[in-house]
């Protein structure tokens, strides 16, 4: 774990109220082990904004990392309004990484919201591997969506309103998807209704999945206890608190889909 001054490459708008922002940051780049890890962002450097911002890493490259987010509040405007050069405080990386989608598998990428960064991200690795894979982006409208809808390079895109892809959620093309791939295994990121539905597709199926749980945080390491969710099983690790409960920040953000219960 990490504090690092880092400069801001870019900040730009990717689709309607999405924007992407890449850092110089070498040494959190240089630390980050892969897809799932995020930074806590330190949006504004005074005593009436102490909060940072979890963003997940979208990619960490050549000395820089990158993060995709949504504007939903005050302090993602404040980054919508950073430009190139200026300087933000980052902490990471931090949290676990999605694993064995590189044992022979096949990987189905499940994004949904700003869920979508990590998907993207372990998409490029499943790439750099010349791992076959298939990813499902799910948004509300067509203006979120800032990729091609293209179902001959395995992209499935799906709006709420029919406008891009398919229409509905990201249920329908995996529904589709896992009769063609008998050895799929899951891989989601996004709003929690949807991460739910990836479950329990997953349990219905006997299908192996990771989800990686959005929360809300004010620390990121363990301290503050705001990102508790509860939890399945009794196999804790060391650095866990309680049997019954989760700290998103320290043992997540990537779970078995068996290990967490959303109520």
């Amino acid at each position: 774990m990490i504090i690092e001054r880092a400069r801001i490459n870019s900040n730009r708008q990717l689709a309607h109220q999405i924007w992407e922002m890449q850092f110089e940051a070498p040494q959190i780049a240089t630390a980050y082990k892969g897809s799932g890890q995020f930074i806590n962002i330190l949006a504004r450097d005074d005593w009436n904004h102490p909060l940072r911002r979890p963003m997940s890493i979208a990619s960490a490259e050549g000395g820089c990392v990158s993060i995709i987010y949504k504007l939903f509040g005050g302090m993602t405007k404040v980054l919508s309004k950073k430009i190139s050069g200026e300087t933000v405080e980052l902490l990471g990386p931090l949290g676990n990484t999605f694993s064995n989608w590189n044992n022979g598998s096949y990987p189905i990428l499940i994004g949904g919201g700003v869920g979508l960064a990590p998907m993207l991200n372990l998409k490029q690795a499943c790439e750099h591997n010349k791992i076959d894979h298939t990813i499902i982006i799910g948004a509300r409208s067509g203006n979120e969506h800032f990729i091609d809808h293209d179902p001959t390079k395995n992209i499935y895109l799906t709006t709420d309103d029919g406008s891009i892809g398919e229409k509905g959620t990201v249920m329908g093309p995996l529904e589709g998807l896992i009769k063609e791939n008998t050895n799929a295994v899951l891989y989601a990121c996004g709003p929690e209704p949807m991460l739910k539905a990836v479950k329990e597709f997953a349990m219905k199926n006997n299908m192996n999945a990771q989800l990686s749980v959005e929360s809300y945080m004010g620390c990121g390491i363990g301290l503050c206890q705001g990102c508790v969710i509860q939890r399945k099983n009794s196999e804790i690790q060391s650095h866990s608190y309680h049997e019954k409960y989760s700290l998103v920040c320290m043992d997540g953000p990537v779970y078995q889909a068996t290990e967490v219960d959303f109520g």
